[in-house]
């Protein structure tokens, strides 16, 4: 069975055993956005309380579950790519709206003794002593192509390919590292910046000139709650757009 028939099907017991389902609003965030979301998610209770059900993951695996019938009210993707492609086949209201720009990062587990650097050869040297990088995959996570893209702009993806691990998402593909699986690893800068990363990881983030700029859209699908509405409104508000910023995302004017 595919992975994304049985989240689907994890999503849907969920619901079933709800009893609270119909108040319930579902929102689904890109990995990379787990800790920027949930100082946002935070600021919104306190001026529009509601009854949120966020669930984090991969970009692709969450349109895939919206096309199969996955009732969610809001997607916020970690790209623009699936949440057009959902517009397309009539799954959104709209199309949406971008709410950021993300940046690549490289990371180093601290105890790995790696001195990180952008100089080609430099990292040439880093990836070949290196024995595992860590990737989020590319055919369902954004930041994934786009590490593959930096890699190949670079002229290191010939090096680098025969040591990737692959992550189903940029967050698990960051845990690879803080726990010692890989050695270094391509993940978002927003994740990068956050405390728990930083506690045991060295961050270094990546020219943007050597990938596609990573513009993250979200979009409200089909009959909305009030509360996703209300929460797709406060996501391009300053408030959002100052967290968001320390995070490392640029926001739109």
């Amino acid at each position: 069975m595919c992975a994304y028939i049985k989240s689907l099907i994890a999503v849907l017991l969920v619901f079933i055993t709800n009893h609270c389902w119909a108040q319930t609003t579902f929102v689904v965030v890109a990995a990379n956005m787990k800790d920027a979301f949930t100082e946002i998610n935070a600021q919104f209770q306190k001026e529009h309380p509601a009854n949120l059900k966020v669930i984090y993951g991969s970009s692709g695996n969450f349109a895939s579950q919206i096309i199969h019938g996955a009732p969610f009210h809001l997607f916020i993707s970690a790209d623009e790519q699936y949440p057009l492609e959902l517009f397309k086949k009539g799954k959104t209201i709209d199309e949406g709206k971008i709410y950021a720009i993300g940046r690549l990062a490289l990371i180093t587990n601290q105890a790995k003794g790696i001195r990180l650097s952008e100089s080609k050869d430099e990292l040439a040297e880093i990836i070949k002593k290196t024995s595992k990088i860590a990737l989020a995959k590319p055919e369902l996570a954004p930041y994934g192509r786009a590490s593959v893209e930096y890699l190949k702009a670079s002229g290191l993806w010939d090096l680098a390919k025969g040591k990737i691990v692959y992550a189903d998402n940029i967050a698990m593909a960051a845990m690879f590292v803080t726990t010692g699986s890989a050695d270094i690893g391509f993940t978002a800068l927003s994740i990068a910046k956050s405390p728990a990363i930083q506690k045991s990881a060295h961050a270094l983030a990546l020219n943007p000139d050597l990938y596609q700029p990573i513009k993250q859209r979200m979009v409200l699908i089909q009959n909305p709650t009030k509360d996703a509405i209300a929460l797709y409104n406060f996501m391009q508000s300053p408030k959002t757009k100052e967290i968001l910023g320390r995070y490392g995302y640029q926001t739109p004017n």
